[in-house]
């Protein structure tokens, strides 16, 4: 039957399109005005002839009648045959326009999420990803320089960001953001979607290593302990996924001190002097502890700097180095008098530590003089014999 085909046709091409019914047959009206200008409009203006003329489809039939504003139907004498050769490319047109904008919408909604894709291109150092209704696209700068991609590939992304590009909308996506780390531990850890415990603060050098800080709105629930699950499941779970890179996860702390120390680990620091002025914290180590917190290449201190947007200097016991230089010089014993020294988050560790040192250097002094007196006295009888012999 007519009525069927013509129904079926207008359903076929939203379903194949994914847009609305409405959508095509709003875009079959406007195909049709616009033929009917360029062949019959004659020397009017386009643009109010458009505004004049109304366009009435028989959903039914798929009988189309064009009218004028007094209602008098004005379809030219075989204009049906006309105008659907004159539509087809309009019709496509308004398609394309109306996918574009239900992939942007859809996809907006999906801005900072993570999605599964198959590569099906790799060219000019784009990856492209097919996402199922659109393709996104992974630039080099969004893309890991230590992984290897491959056609076919089934990769997670994440979402990073939807734009009107020349070729139409682009789907941007990445797996080197720092965002990306986030969104894993999100979907690996309940106590993160539950927002029981939060991501305070995150830093990244994809591939190499990760910093991130975690706080928990329940006393009772170890924040640290809860991303990296028993016996590390949970934390080695998403270092697989990130192909062996490295993950360093630190409580918050609210006193600016604590959480630069923090930021430091694995390095053990031993105190922090902050300027507030400059926003500039000098922290000190132990001096088998300066290059691990330095890090290599200076990546600790760097991502320390990153995740607390402090800048640092970094203090052992004959040098510092300076993390905005990258330079490490002897460090000059003089102290910014208007800076407010505070120890770190060993404080306890610290002063125990240092009350067992000072007690084993007495300790070893004691001893050392005790085997000097007995040495001493060990020669006067030596002494003494000789003389006597």
């Amino acid at each position: 039957m007519a009525t069927s085909e013509f129904k079926l046709a207008i359903a076929q091409v939203a379903t194949e399109r994914g847009i609305s019914p409405e959508d095509v047959i709003s875009s079959i009206k406007s195909a049709m005005i616009k033929a009917y200008i360029r062949d019959f409009g004659g020397t009017a203006d386009k643009d109010k002839l458009a505004e004049q003329i109304t366009v009435n489809i028989d959903e039914e039939t798929g009988e189309t009648r064009l009218f004028d504003l007094d209602g008098k139907d004005i379809t030219p004498s075989g204009f049906g045959r006309i105008a659907a050769n004159a539509a087809r490319g309009v019709i496509s047109q308004k398609i394309r326009e109306s996918e574009k904008q239900m992939i942007l919408a859809e996809f907006k909604d999906k801005i900072g999420e993570i999605m599964i894709g198959t590569i099906f291109r790799i060219e000019d150092g784009f990856v492209i990803v097919d996402l199922g209704k659109t393709q996104g696209i992974m630039p080099y700068s969004e893309q890991v320089q230590s992984e290897s991609y491959y056609l076919n590939q089934k990769i997670k992304v994440l979402v990073k960001e939807v734009k009107q590009g020349v070729k139409g909308t682009e789907v941007i996506v990445s797996r080197s953001s720092a965002d990306f780390v986030k969104k894993l531990f999100e979907a690996e850890v309940p106590e993160i979607a539950n927002g029981t415990v939060e991501i305070v603060a995150i830093a990244r050098e994809a591939g190499s290593r990760t910093k991130m800080a975690v706080t928990s709105a329940d006393d009772k629930i170890d924040p640290v302990g809860s991303c990296v699950g028993q016996k590390g499941v949970r934390v080695q779970s998403i270092i697989t996924e990130l192909l062996g890179e490295k993950i360093d996860i630190i409580p918050y702390a609210t006193s600016t001190e604590k959480f630069i120390a923090s930021a430091l680990s694995p390095a053990r620091v031993t105190e922090v002097i902050i300027d507030e002025a400059e926003n500039k914290a000098v922290v000190s180590v132990p001096e088998d502890q300066l290059s691990l917190a330095i890090g290599k290449d200076g990546q600790n201190v760097r991502l320390a700097f990153k995740l607390t947007k402090w800048k640092m200097d970094i203090k052992g016991t004959k040098t510092i180095f300076d993390s905005e230089s990258g330079i490490q010089k002897a460090f000059a014993q003089s102290e910014s008098k208007s800076s407010t020294p505070s120890m770190g988050i060993w404080d306890e560790l610290i002063a125990k530590t240092k009350l067992e040192a000072e007690e084993k250097a007495r300790e070893d002094k004691e001893a050392l003089d005790r085997l000097n007196k007995e040495e001493s006295a060990e020669e006067k009888s030596e002494e003494t014999t000789e003389t006597n012999e």
